[in-house]
């Protein structure tokens, strides 16, 4: 049995390498790793087994053809370990025989740069299956997974390379084979190589592109919801700066009509004054409240914090906002509304029995830092990527144009729903 020891040792690490290749190609469906260890010794037993006795008869075609019979049990017989799908295991088991006539070429052709040629061949088989094994955990694991996703484009080139080898290694001896043919192998060696570089290449080059255009839809998409925010929002500005012209106008109005009651009262003509009190029966509008600095975001709470007054809402809102804005305070007075618009309407379907209230407070240290609350209904819910679930058709509009607005300034935009409360925090 010595004198046949460096085959035994070459059958027993090529059959180790491959079940290990076949382990990185394809997906393992169990986390114990014993029933694969189990399998591959169970497979080693039986071909070792069977490799010896040709071995003895120094029969090494019939030694081939069983090799071959092996790894068509490899295939069937592991199958139910591994999680992929019978047609992305037929890719990967192709792949596998390709790599392995590649191999066991290239150590018989290499073998001479050795001192003992038999041993020469084992050293080449650990050498070149470990150097394969390696470069495909460290650099190709991720794209093979897509490219068995794409098995029915790539598996035609493939199946042909299998059969050319399986071509040139069938009808004659096998040794002679490998070594009297050495150049036509060569040359589907480096074709194969060649074919699954350029399939990982292809791959690799459409996944940056879909990727590259994916981004671009995703920034066009974003761009649209701020562009159809804004518009809205400037058409706010304009109402809300039209209603702010009016309240100053009617400030204006008042004190001339406070100056006059006064007049009337400090001459002692108090039913003049009385008269005058109910012709304008407190008809005259109210002054807006200026809450900050800035006039965008000082128009845009005025705005909606009067609807809020208006449903009965309970409102509280403190801001510290600079009149000078390091961002574009048109977009931050967009955000504003829409988290507003959004926090009155929660409110207002609030069911009967809840008190409806809103929190809107900003603090200014060095960034802005926006915390919103309100009252909410049971049916509130954020997604699986903290977002609010949009509750109906055509909503939801206001909530992906605060996102966009905090993806574009690197801004820090967390929601959280507990004990009925909606609340949002955005630090700019």
């Amino acid at each position: 049995m010595s004198g046949h020891f460096p085959d035994l040792l070459r059958a027993f690490i090529s059959d180790v390498m491959l079940i290990l290749l076949l382990c990185t190609m394809a997906m393992p469906k169990y986390r114990d790793k014993r029933i694969y260890v189990a399998a591959t010794a169970i497979i080693l037993a039986a071909n070792l087994g069977a490799n010896y006795y040709f071995y003895r008869l120094e029969d090494y075609t019939s030694v081939f053809y069983v090799d071959l019979a092996m790894l068509l049990v490899i295939g069937i017989a592991l199958k139910p370990l591994f999680a992929d799908s019978v047609m992305q295991w037929c890719f990967s088991y192709i792949t596998m025989i390709n790599i392995y006539a590649a191999v066991v070429f290239l150590s018989y052709y290499l073998r001479p740069l050795f001192p003992d040629p038999h041993y020469g061949n084992i050293f080449l088989r650990l050498i070149l299956f470990t150097a394969v094994i390696l470069a495909f955990r460290r650099w190709v694991s991720r794209l093979y997974r897509q490219v068995l996703d794409y098995w029915h484009i790539y598996i035609l080139p493939a199946s042909a390379l299998l059969l050319c080898f399986l071509g040139h290694f069938f009808g004659g001896d096998i040794q002679q084979m490998l070594t009297a043919h050495d150049s036509p192998l060569l040359s589907l060696t480096l074709l194969g190589l060649s074919i699954y570089v350029a399939i990982v290449h292809s791959l690799r080059t459409l996944t940056r592109q879909y990727r590259l255009r994916e981004q671009n839809l995703v920034i066009g998409a974003e761009r649209e919801y701020l562009q159809l925010a804004t518009t809205g929002m400037a058409a706010r500005l304009q109402l809300m700066e039209t209603v702010a012209t009016q309240n100053s106008r009617a400030a204006h109005d008042r004190r001339h009509f406070n100056h006059v009651l006064l007049g009337l009262l400090e001459r002692g003509q108090t039913a003049e004054a009385a008269s005058l009190l109910r012709r304008d029966d407190g008809a005259s509008p109210g002054v807006a409240r200026t809450y900050c600095e800035n006039p965008a975001l000082n128009a845009a709470v005025s705005h909606y914090a009067g609807l809020a007054q208006q449903a009965g809402i309970h409102t509280e809102i403190s801001l510290d906002v600079p009149a000078e804005l390091k961002i574009d305070a048109l977009e931050l007075s967009m955000v504003v509304s829409n988290l507003l618009e959004n926090a009155v309407q929660a409110c207002t379907r609030l069911p009967e029995g809840r008190k409806p209230s809103l929190r809107f407070v900003c603090r200014n240290a060095g960034r802005l830092l926006l915390e919103m609350e309100n009252a909410c209904g049971d049916e509130t819910a954020l997604d699986a990527d903290g977002q609010p679930v949009v509750q109906a058709e055509g909503h939801g509009i206001g909530s992906k144009s605060v996102a966009a607005f905090a993806k574009k300034h690197d801004a820090e935009l967390m929601y959280r729903v507990e004990n009925g409360s909606f609340r949002v925090r955005l630090l700019i």
